[in-house]
């Protein structure tokens, strides 16, 4: 076997982690384009996380066996019962797949076999022994376009962090699956922004589900996306759930996916996150067939949330469908028909946020008035909120979310009854720029949306009231008389501006002196310029 090298060491921090992980997987880009190479980082933290779960419970297996009595043969006789694994949440790892096997065998074999080909065995052992996963993991390895040299030192530095005790700022003892998931999402948001455009097929930025996230409060019954992307819908809603309540297993997650790769993902995003969910048998276009076709009525979702892709002209559109019940979408533009599929999917007392263009707010093209019109009148729109613009690397189009809900009274949903109402919020000037490209919301500016849509529903701190420029409930006439545009903007109005004691009269004569005074320094100025350029040999 080939020497070993030494392993570097462990970075300490979090961040310290995934800087070097993010540096050390950019090494492998070459002739491999941006989705295989995304398949290929993105597959092995899958594989570290299933065999450090793995070893975790084999230890705590061990340790209950010896604390009952039972001897080393013994131990080794019973510490392989599968179904005390899988029992516990736990894929099984054959030895072959282990990561301490690929470890000794970052640097390849003496037969000659590279650390690719082993890391390919282990993915077809994980997924053989785990029917659930089959066909979810990548198999692309050892193809002659990945640097077998870089995959191993990439195994090594894997390896070298000790995900199972690694902590933030060198707290120790969380869990493998809290830190991979970390690693696993960073990676997520790297790759869509060094991908653009194509990144936003499977990334939703973090604040932007977070505003979804904390103003329904998923805590409990079926979560449903319909456009599920890589599965960022589910793991924030299980990491509010664990914040508030310390237990994500109230939610039952249904997604569905149409991209291959991205529906791999997903799946693999949520195993890490420890999140059962299920995506369908396979990845497959909303519209033509829909893979949760019970999910409706009685049985439907609790809460759906999802970031549809905007504005798509080309969609299996069907005018039979029975979901269209508020009008056929047009032909050339698919929102309003992502917008009644999620209707069509909520229970009686169901909740829905759903990203969309602006442009879908007020359009009247192809007959989207109208059915907007029916929507409102069918009283299902509780809040539009208006973000800010750059929130989405991927794309410069502004964005808003709808807020739906089957019942406004009330009830379980908050004290104040809203039936008859709108919530409008503009939240455009919130956000700050995070580079010259991107914007992104603090926790602070979350706080003040979702804060103001619970008092609004009663079920916040303190009591809601109108403010200028920033919100307002508008009752549905008003909403008609508007021709039944949503944009937040023109219900909310402008800002009070803050009076500073000065009469607007005296305002108005000072700033005309000063600009005034402006005029004759700049003609003053021009004539100076003008001398000196008249001294100038030509």
């Amino acid at each position: 076997m080939t020497p070993r090298v030494a392993a570097p060491a462990a970075p300490s921090t979090m961040k310290e982690l995934k800087d070097t992980l993010w540096k050390a997987a950019d090494k492998l880009r070459g002739s491999m384009d941006a989705s295989q190479y995304k398949d290929v980082i993105l597959g092995l933290v899958f594989l570290k996380y299933v065999s450090d779960a793995f070893d975790e419970r084999r230890e705590r297996i061990r340790a209950e066996l010896a604390n009952d009595g039972y001897d080393d043969q013994q131990i080794a006789e019973l510490i392989d019962d599968v179904e005390e694994y899988t029992g516990s949440g736990v894929f099984w790892v054959p030895e072959d797949a282990r990561w301490d096997f690929l470890a000794r065998n970052a640097k390849g074999d003496a037969a000659g076999n590279s650390i690719g080909f082993f890391i390919d065995t282990a993915m077809d052992g994980v997924m053989r022994e785990n029917p659930q996963l089959s066909g979810t993991l990548p198999r692309i390895f050892n193809r002659d376009n990945v640097d077998q040299r870089r995959l191993g030192e990439l195994v090594d530095l894997f390896n070298s962090a000790r995900f199972a005790s690694q902590g933030q700022s060198g707290v120790e003892g969380r869990r493998a699956r809290d830190l991979l998931g970390e690693v696993y999402e960073y990676f997520l948001e790297k790759f869509a922004a060094a991908e653009g455009k194509r990144g936003g097929e499977f990334y939703t930025p973090a604040g932007v589900v977070r505003v979804l996230v904390e103003m329904l409060e998923p805590t409990k019954g079926r979560v449903y996306d319909p456009c599920c992307g890589s599965g960022g819908m589910f793991v924030q809603a299980e990491k509010f759930i664990e914040h508030h309540y310390g237990d994500g297993a109230d939610i039952s997650v249904y997604g569905q996916e149409l991209n291959e790769r991205t529906w791999r993902m997903a799946k693999m995003n949520l195993a890490i996150h420890g999140l059962g969910g299920n995506l369908g048998p396979r990845w497959g276009d909303t519209f033509a067939r829909d893979v949760h076709p019970n999910l409706t009525g009685a049985q439907g979702a609790d809460f759906v949330m999802a970031n549809p892709p905007f504005n798509i002209k080309d969609w299996a559109r069907s005018e039979e469908d029975a979901r269209w019940r508020f009008g056929v979408p047009p032909k050339n533009n698919a929102n309003y028909a992502w917008i009644q599929h999620i209707l069509s999917k909520l229970a009686p007392e169901g909740q829905a946020g759903v990203v969309m263009a602006n442009g879908s707010m007020s359009s009247n093209s192809g007959g989207e008035g109208k059915i907007r019109a029916e929507i409102v009148e069918a009283d299902l729109v509780q809040c539009m909120v208006a973000l800010p613009t750059q929130l989405f690397r991927s794309t410069g189009i502004p964005v808003c979310v709808w807020f739906f809900a089957k019942n406004k009274a009330a009830g379980a949903q908050g004290s104040t009854d809203r039936s008859g109402e709108v919530l409008f919020i503009d939240a455009r000037n919130l956000g700050h720029m995070v580079d010259r490209a991107e914007r992104a919301l603090s926790d602070d500016d979350i706080a003040k949306i979702a804060g103001t849509f619970h008092a609004w529903r009663g079920r916040g701190e303190g009591s809601y009231e109108d403010v200028a420029g920033f919100c307002y409930s508008a009752p549905l006439d008003e909403i008609k008389a508007a021709d039944y545009a949503l944009t937040p903007g023109r219900y909310v109005g402008a800002p009070e501006v803050e009076d500073d004691g000065e009469p607007i009269e005296e305002k108005l004569e000072r700033l005309q002196k000063e600009l005034y005074a402006q005029f004759d320094e700049s003609a003053r100025l021009a004539e100076v310029v003008r001398e000196q350029l008249g001294r100038v040999d030509v």
